[in-house]
Protein backbone atom coordinates (compact mmCIF):
# COMPACT_ATOMS: atom_id res chain seq x y z
CA UNK A 1 0.00 0.00 0.00
CA UNK A 2 2.01 3.06 -1.41
CA UNK A 3 -0.84 5.72 -1.96
CA UNK A 4 1.03 8.72 -1.77
CA UNK A 5 -2.71 10.34 -1.85
CA UNK A 6 -6.06 9.27 -0.91
CA UNK A 7 -9.17 11.09 -1.50
CA UNK A 8 -12.83 10.43 0.82
CA UNK A 9 -15.50 10.89 -1.45
CA UNK A 10 -19.01 11.27 -0.13
CA UNK A 11 -20.58 8.07 -0.53
CA UNK A 12 -24.14 9.50 -0.87
CA UNK A 13 -23.01 11.14 -4.07
CA UNK A 14 -22.54 8.79 -6.70
CA UNK A 15 -21.23 11.48 -9.27
CA UNK A 16 -18.78 11.98 -7.34
CA UNK A 17 -17.44 8.84 -6.54
CA UNK A 18 -18.01 8.76 -10.82
CA UNK A 19 -15.45 11.66 -11.38
CA UNK A 20 -13.29 10.50 -8.75
CA UNK A 21 -12.34 7.89 -10.24
CA UNK A 22 -10.60 9.54 -12.79
CA UNK A 23 -9.10 12.20 -10.55
CA UNK A 24 -4.81 11.18 -9.92
CA UNK A 25 -5.47 10.27 -6.65
CA UNK A 26 -4.03 6.87 -5.63
CA UNK A 27 -6.49 5.82 -3.16
CA UNK A 28 -10.24 6.53 -3.15
CA UNK A 29 -11.81 6.55 -0.03
CA UNK A 30 -16.17 6.31 -0.22
CA UNK A 31 -16.95 7.53 3.13
CA UNK A 32 -19.98 6.14 4.82
CA UNK A 33 -19.02 7.91 8.26
CA UNK A 34 -19.02 12.06 8.48
CA UNK A 35 -19.26 12.76 4.72
CA UNK A 36 -22.98 11.13 5.10
CA UNK A 37 -26.08 12.91 7.66
CA UNK A 38 -27.08 10.32 9.73
CA UNK A 39 -30.41 9.87 7.74
CA UNK A 40 -29.12 9.25 4.54
CA UNK A 41 -26.72 5.72 5.91
CA UNK A 42 -28.28 3.23 4.28
CA UNK A 43 -28.97 4.74 1.16
CA UNK A 44 -25.44 5.77 0.70
CA UNK A 45 -24.53 2.03 1.73
CA UNK A 46 -26.39 0.63 -1.26
CA UNK A 47 -25.34 3.44 -3.46
CA UNK A 48 -21.95 2.40 -2.59
CA UNK A 49 -22.06 -1.41 -2.63
CA UNK A 50 -23.67 -0.89 -6.20
CA UNK A 51 -20.85 1.68 -7.57
CA UNK A 52 -18.72 -1.10 -6.45
CA UNK A 53 -20.68 -3.48 -8.90
CA UNK A 54 -20.44 -1.46 -11.84
CA UNK A 55 -16.51 0.75 -11.66
CA UNK A 56 -13.99 -0.06 -13.32
CA UNK A 57 -11.55 -2.31 -11.67
CA UNK A 58 -8.98 0.10 -13.49
CA UNK A 59 -7.48 3.04 -11.53
CA UNK A 60 -7.46 3.88 -7.98
CA UNK A 61 -7.28 1.49 -5.63
CA UNK A 62 -10.69 1.62 -3.43
CA UNK A 63 -11.25 1.84 0.35
CA UNK A 64 -14.60 2.11 1.76
CA UNK A 65 -14.64 4.08 5.16
CA UNK A 66 -17.29 2.30 7.19
CA UNK A 67 -19.71 3.53 10.53
CA UNK A 68 -17.98 2.18 13.73
CA UNK A 69 -21.39 1.73 15.46
CA UNK A 70 -22.60 -1.99 16.34
CA UNK A 71 -25.69 -1.23 14.47
CA UNK A 72 -24.22 -0.40 11.39
CA UNK A 73 -20.58 -1.69 11.45
CA UNK A 74 -21.55 -5.49 10.43
CA UNK A 75 -24.01 -4.50 7.83
CA UNK A 76 -21.78 -1.64 6.16
CA UNK A 77 -19.00 -4.42 6.12
CA UNK A 78 -21.16 -6.76 3.97
CA UNK A 79 -22.57 -4.62 1.58
CA UNK A 80 -18.97 -3.23 0.93
CA UNK A 81 -16.21 -5.88 1.53
CA UNK A 82 -16.07 -7.47 -2.41
CA UNK A 83 -13.28 -8.17 -4.98
CA UNK A 84 -11.96 -5.21 -5.95
CA UNK A 85 -12.21 -3.20 -2.56
CA UNK A 86 -8.89 -2.97 -0.83
CA UNK A 87 -10.42 -2.62 2.10
CA UNK A 88 -11.75 -0.99 4.56
CA UNK A 89 -11.21 2.65 6.98
CA UNK A 90 -12.53 2.12 10.40
CA UNK A 91 -13.15 5.05 12.05
CA UNK A 92 -12.78 6.25 15.83
CA UNK A 93 -10.86 2.54 16.41
CA UNK A 94 -11.04 2.51 20.51
CA UNK A 95 -8.42 -0.61 21.06
CA UNK A 96 -6.63 -3.23 20.01
CA UNK A 97 -9.81 -5.81 20.76
CA UNK A 98 -12.01 -3.38 18.76
CA UNK A 99 -9.41 -3.33 15.84
CA UNK A 100 -9.52 -7.50 16.00
CA UNK A 101 -12.65 -7.80 15.35
CA UNK A 102 -13.03 -5.46 12.69
CA UNK A 103 -10.41 -7.27 11.02
CA UNK A 104 -12.31 -10.86 11.74
CA UNK A 105 -15.29 -9.50 10.02
CA UNK A 106 -13.33 -8.51 6.94
CA UNK A 107 -11.29 -11.26 6.64
CA UNK A 108 -7.96 -11.70 5.30
CA UNK A 109 -7.93 -10.94 1.73
CA UNK A 110 -8.98 -7.53 2.77
CA UNK A 111 -6.88 -4.36 4.65
CA UNK A 112 -7.88 -2.43 7.76
CA UNK A 113 -6.56 1.12 7.93
CA UNK A 114 -7.39 2.08 12.00
CA UNK A 115 -8.15 5.59 12.67
CA UNK A 116 -6.86 7.10 15.81
CA UNK A 117 -9.25 9.93 17.17
CA UNK A 118 -9.56 9.80 20.74
CA UNK A 119 -6.90 9.90 23.62
CA UNK A 120 -7.50 5.99 24.39
CA UNK A 121 -6.60 5.49 21.50
CA UNK A 122 -3.41 7.75 20.69
CA UNK A 123 -1.80 5.87 24.24
CA UNK A 124 -3.20 2.39 22.66
CA UNK A 125 -1.22 3.30 18.98
CA UNK A 126 1.39 0.26 19.17
CA UNK A 127 -1.09 -2.59 20.12
CA UNK A 128 -3.87 -0.96 17.18
CA UNK A 129 -0.69 -0.91 14.73
CA UNK A 130 0.28 -4.65 15.93
CA UNK A 131 -3.17 -6.35 15.35
CA UNK A 132 -3.36 -8.55 12.68
CA UNK A 133 -4.63 -7.19 9.27
CA UNK A 134 -4.18 -3.44 10.48
CA UNK A 135 -2.31 -2.25 7.56
CA UNK A 136 -1.60 1.57 8.86
CA UNK A 137 -3.06 4.14 11.05
CA UNK A 138 -4.18 7.34 10.49
CA UNK A 139 -4.93 10.25 13.02
CA UNK A 140 -7.93 11.72 12.69
CA UNK A 141 -7.20 15.10 14.09
CA UNK A 142 -10.30 17.07 14.10
CA UNK A 143 -12.14 14.82 16.28
CA UNK A 144 -9.37 14.20 18.28
CA UNK A 145 -8.69 18.45 18.91
CA UNK A 146 -12.15 18.30 19.99
CA UNK A 147 -11.69 15.47 22.75
CA UNK A 148 -8.32 17.13 24.22
CA UNK A 149 -9.76 20.99 23.76
CA UNK A 150 -6.74 21.82 22.28
CA UNK A 151 -7.22 24.70 19.49
CA UNK A 152 -4.51 23.82 16.90
CA UNK A 153 -2.01 26.36 15.88
CA UNK A 154 -2.31 27.05 11.60
CA UNK A 155 0.95 23.77 11.85
CA UNK A 156 -1.27 21.91 14.00
CA UNK A 157 1.80 21.29 16.04
CA UNK A 158 0.02 20.84 18.80
CA UNK A 159 -1.11 17.50 17.77
CA UNK A 160 2.15 16.50 16.69
CA UNK A 161 2.64 13.92 19.66
CA UNK A 162 0.03 11.88 18.26
CA UNK A 163 1.26 11.82 14.97
CA UNK A 164 4.76 11.06 16.57
CA UNK A 165 3.01 7.75 18.46
CA UNK A 166 1.30 6.75 15.12
CA UNK A 167 4.55 6.90 13.35
CA UNK A 168 6.09 5.14 16.38
CA UNK A 169 3.83 2.78 16.50
CA UNK A 170 3.43 1.72 12.51
CA UNK A 171 7.52 1.51 12.24
CA UNK A 172 7.19 -0.58 15.59
CA UNK A 173 4.55 -3.28 14.28
CA UNK A 174 6.12 -3.14 10.69
CA UNK A 175 3.35 -2.21 8.95
CA UNK A 176 3.10 1.30 6.47
CA UNK A 177 3.76 4.93 7.02
CA UNK A 178 0.54 6.35 8.76
CA UNK A 179 -1.79 8.12 6.58
CA UNK A 180 -1.23 12.09 7.22
CA UNK A 181 -4.48 13.58 8.57
CA UNK A 182 -6.60 16.06 6.08
CA UNK A 183 -6.53 19.48 5.70
CA UNK A 184 -9.83 21.35 6.03
CA UNK A 185 -8.79 24.23 4.28
CA UNK A 186 -8.64 23.53 0.08
CA UNK A 187 -8.15 27.00 -0.83
CA UNK A 188 -5.00 28.01 0.28
CA UNK A 189 -2.55 25.31 -1.52
CA UNK A 190 0.97 26.65 -0.56
CA UNK A 191 -0.61 26.28 2.83
CA UNK A 192 -1.32 22.93 2.48
CA UNK A 193 1.96 22.21 -0.05
CA UNK A 194 3.54 23.40 3.21
CA UNK A 195 2.18 21.65 6.07
CA UNK A 196 2.24 18.07 3.78
CA UNK A 197 6.18 19.26 3.58
CA UNK A 198 6.13 18.66 7.23
CA UNK A 199 4.00 15.81 7.53
CA UNK A 200 6.47 14.40 5.27
CA UNK A 201 9.27 15.36 7.43
CA UNK A 202 7.88 13.79 10.18
CA UNK A 203 7.57 10.33 8.38
CA UNK A 204 4.27 9.83 6.91
CA UNK A 205 4.76 8.77 2.93
CA UNK A 206 0.91 9.49 1.89
CA UNK A 207 -2.00 11.97 2.79
CA UNK A 208 -5.57 12.25 3.06
CA UNK A 209 -7.11 14.40 1.20
CA UNK A 210 -10.72 16.26 0.64
CA UNK A 211 -10.92 18.46 -2.30
CA UNK A 212 -9.26 17.35 -6.33
CA UNK A 213 -7.11 20.72 -5.84
CA UNK A 214 -4.90 19.09 -2.85
CA UNK A 215 -4.00 15.74 -5.23
CA UNK A 216 -1.70 17.30 -7.10
CA UNK A 217 0.15 19.24 -4.51
CA UNK A 218 -0.22 16.01 -2.35
CA UNK A 219 1.80 14.02 -4.86
CA UNK A 220 4.02 15.92 -5.94
CA UNK A 221 5.71 16.60 -2.11
CA UNK A 222 5.25 12.41 -1.42
CA UNK A 223 7.29 12.20 -4.73
CA UNK A 224 11.10 12.36 -4.03
CA UNK A 225 13.27 15.28 -6.36
CA UNK A 226 15.50 13.96 -8.99
CA UNK A 227 18.26 15.32 -7.05
CA UNK A 228 16.95 13.02 -4.34
CA UNK A 229 16.60 10.48 -6.46
CA UNK A 230 20.60 11.06 -7.71
CA UNK A 231 21.90 11.26 -4.40
CA UNK A 232 19.97 8.09 -3.04
CA UNK A 233 21.63 6.59 -6.00
CA UNK A 234 25.21 7.82 -5.26
CA UNK A 235 25.16 6.70 -1.90
CA UNK A 236 24.53 2.91 -3.09
CA UNK A 237 27.23 2.62 -5.31
CA UNK A 238 29.55 4.29 -3.33
CA UNK A 239 28.73 1.94 -0.22
CA UNK A 240 28.33 -1.18 -2.76
CA UNK A 241 31.75 0.05 -3.67
CA UNK A 242 32.95 0.02 0.05
CA UNK A 243 32.04 -3.19 0.59
CA UNK A 244 33.56 -4.51 -2.62
CA UNK A 245 36.76 -3.11 -1.38
CA UNK A 246 36.36 -4.71 1.99
CA UNK A 247 35.71 -1.78 3.67
CA UNK A 248 32.18 -1.29 6.06
CA UNK A 249 31.38 2.15 5.17
CA UNK A 250 31.61 4.68 2.32
CA UNK A 251 32.15 8.32 1.87
CA UNK A 252 29.72 10.79 0.07
CA UNK A 253 30.34 14.02 -1.99
CA UNK A 254 30.41 15.99 0.88
CA UNK A 255 32.87 13.44 2.52
CA UNK A 256 30.30 11.83 5.04
CA UNK A 257 30.59 8.70 6.45
CA UNK A 258 28.23 6.66 4.54
CA UNK A 259 26.66 3.87 7.38
CA UNK A 260 23.85 1.28 7.10
CA UNK A 261 21.11 4.03 8.46
CA UNK A 262 22.25 6.34 5.18
CA UNK A 263 22.00 3.29 3.05
CA UNK A 264 18.47 2.16 4.40
CA UNK A 265 17.43 6.06 3.53
CA UNK A 266 18.80 6.04 0.07
CA UNK A 267 16.95 2.91 -0.05
CA UNK A 268 13.56 3.74 1.04
CA UNK A 269 13.76 6.91 -1.23
CA UNK A 270 14.47 4.93 -4.63
CA UNK A 271 11.18 2.09 -3.32
CA UNK A 272 9.81 5.46 -3.13
CA UNK A 273 10.23 6.21 -6.65
CA UNK A 274 9.18 2.73 -7.84
CA UNK A 275 5.97 2.82 -6.02
CA UNK A 276 4.93 6.42 -7.38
Amino acid sequence: MSARTWLFVPGDDPDKLEKAAGLAAEALIADLEDAVPLDGKEKARTLVADWLVRRERSGPAVWVRVNNEPVRLGDDIAAVVRPGVAGVIIPKVVDAAQAGLVTQLVGPRYGVVAMIETAGAVLEAAAIAATPGVTTLMVGEYDLAAELGVDPSPDRRELAPARAMAVLACSAAGIDPPIAPVSANFRDIAAFRASTEALRREGHRGRAVIHPAQIGPANEVFTPSADAVARARSILDRYDAALAAGRGVGVDDDGKVIDEAIVRSARQTLAAVRAS
